[in-house]
């Protein structure tokens, strides 16, 4: 056994093959049936010509057959391609032809798309359709595991979500992506795994499983990897196709879920207001976890309330570092201006431009040491932009800047290649959206840079109202005032009846960016 996505599946399989371990619109696999349908898949890629490094494209709603599929090519060595089933076809081709898709696994709701941009791909040379022919291509395979000998150096690759613009394909090999984000690094301490077997002993020798609910897209890689290291460790996890902040509360009710799964307010807030109306049984839940977009602390503080027996957790990390750094909320903390002010794993430190660790009140990036990416799929310049060797140790940094404090945590602040310079200040969206959804008549709002004659950029906020309310521009500024400091607060405003976001909540800053240049140009 090697340090290897499907052999560490395979073990906890080997271990409780009886337990439930998938639970998905209305179906429900043991650990066993899960592996056989696997292996089945795994057979078909096999007969169509795919194996070791042909990457597998998958474009499908949260489902069991996403799951099999990214099972089927681990066990084959394959690399398993998220896709974001937003995109429109120019997207669509773009992502078939920067991953080198071979085949592809695709729900029949997508089958206009595909058909328009297939004939394009070269490469692409099987195509399996869930809905279709998919549950057929099953049955006519062996279920049998006999495969070939994998490695610990298999290639795993996921592809951002395209926040600030076109993903890129980041390259992992197994054993570095199992440690930063499948659990081969424990979480809280910082301690690695002993051994390949560890999750699956544990997990085993659990009396009862966990059931854990990862509410994002599986192509977002929180819920993807959610899954998978819910798996590893032998829980049953739960699905819904789609986000639907009352199915939530229902799916939570009805699994009785151990442990939600969020990416910040886009998720935490609609599920917010739908714990509010519904009298939904939540005595089941003991964990609440956020991580890879804003969580403001007002919504913190609402769920404390509401869950009081509940342990709260907001994470930080990127689709080039894995996990990063954890803080556990309590009510009414002091918010330290920015994102979540969290303590960091022994493998992450803040360094300055000259690769140094910067210090207490200093304000630097954010770097991972340890098991890394080993490139970005086919673009070498930002590979070297992002991968750098200081000091003979290698790092990721992907850009997410971070204040050091006194007590040795740090502050996330948000992403370089959003940040507003206004007059040389240097402004983070992510701290003025936590100020703006503070305000009782704010339920979204993504904040951009847009031009100014004096200062070169001025801060503009693209709002979504509650229902029924037109907050003012002066009236959000006095507001800000009270969280920011006032060159951060918002000079221009624009309502919208509908904030846009990636798939997995995290925010849609091209988008946001272009209307507000577009309401200025026909103001």
């Amino acid at each position: 056994m090697q340090y290897q996505l499907a052999d560490l599946f395979e073990s906890i399989v080997d271990r409780v093959g009886h337990r439930e371990a998938l639970v998905a619109d209305g179906r429900r696999l043991t650990y066993a049936e899960l592996d056989e349908r696997a292996n089945r898949l795994a057979h078909h890629l096999a007969a169509s010509g795919i194996g070791k490094d042909d990457s597998v494209g998958i474009y499908s709603y949260n489902s069991v057959e996403f799951v099999e599929t990214m099972l089927a090519a681990f066990k084959l060595r394959a690399v398993p391609i998220n896709i974001n089933y937003r995109y429109t076809a120019p997207e669509l081709a773009y992502i078939f032809d920067n991953a080198d898709l071979v085949a592809l696994v695709h729900q029949d709701r997508f089958a206009d798309l595909v058909a328009e941009v297939a004939p394009n791909a070269p490469l692409l040379k099987h195509t399996l359709v869930i809905g279709g022919d998919y549950e057929a291509a099953l049955a006519a395979q062996s279920p049998e595991r006999d495969f070939e000998e994998r490695s610990s150096d298999d290639i795993y690759i996921l592809y951002t979500g395209g926040t600030t613009g076109m993903p890129k394909g980041v390259v992992y090999r197994h054993e570095d992506v199992w440690r930063v984000l499948g659990g081969g690094i424990d979480f809280q301490t910082g301690e690695r795994l002993e051994d390949e077997w560890t999750q699956a002993r544990k997990g085993a020798e659990a009396p009862a499983p966990g059931v854990t609910f990862p509410i994002a897209p599986l192509m977002h890689g929180a819920a993807q990897w959610g899954t998978l290291g819910g798996l590893f460790n032998g829980n049953t996890v739960a699905l819904i196709p789609r986000f639907d902040p009352h199915e939530v509360w229902k799916t939570v009710e009805r699994e009785k879920v151990n442990t939600i799964a969020v990416t910040g307010d886009a998720m935490a807030r609609p599920m917010l207001e739908a714990l509010q109306e519904g009298d939904y049984d939540t005595s089941s839940l003991f964990a609440f976890s956020s991580t890879a977009a804003l969580f403001s602390p007002s919504v913190k503080d609402a769920y404390l309330e509401l869950l009081p027996n509940v342990i709260i957790t907001e994470a930080i990390g990127a689709t080039e570092t894995g996990f990063s750094g954890l803080k556990m909320h309590a009510k009414g903390e002091t918010n330290k201006g920015g994102g979540p002010t969290v303590s960091i794993g022994p493998d992450t430190i803040v360094i300055g431009d000259d690769g140094k660790p910067v210090g207490v009140g200093e304000i630097g990036r954010i770097a991972r040491g340890g098991n890394i990416p080993l490139r970005y799929h086919k673009d070498p310049e930002k590979s070297a932009a992002t991968f750098v060797t200081y000091d003979g140790k290698r790092y990721s940094i992907p850009g997410d800047y971070a204040r050091v404090e006194s007590d040795g945590t740090v502050t996330l602040l948000g992403r370089g290649s959003v940040c507003i310079n206004s007059g040389g200040e240097k402004i983070y969206p992510e701290e003025v959206e936590g100020a703006l959804k503070s305000h009782p008549d704010v339920f979204d709002a993504i904040v951009v840079g847009v031009p100014d004659e004096r200062f070169g950029q001025r801060v503009a906020a693209v709002v979504q109202p509650r229902p029924g309310k037109q907050p003012a521009l002066e009236e959000l500024d006095q507001h800000c005032r009270t969280k920011i400091a006032g060159y951060k607060t918002p000079r221009e405003l624009f309502l919208v009846d509908e904030i846009q976001r990636q798939p997995s909540g995290k925010p849609n800053y091209p988008w946001a960016q272009e209307y507000a240049l577009k309401a200025r140009a026909n103001a």
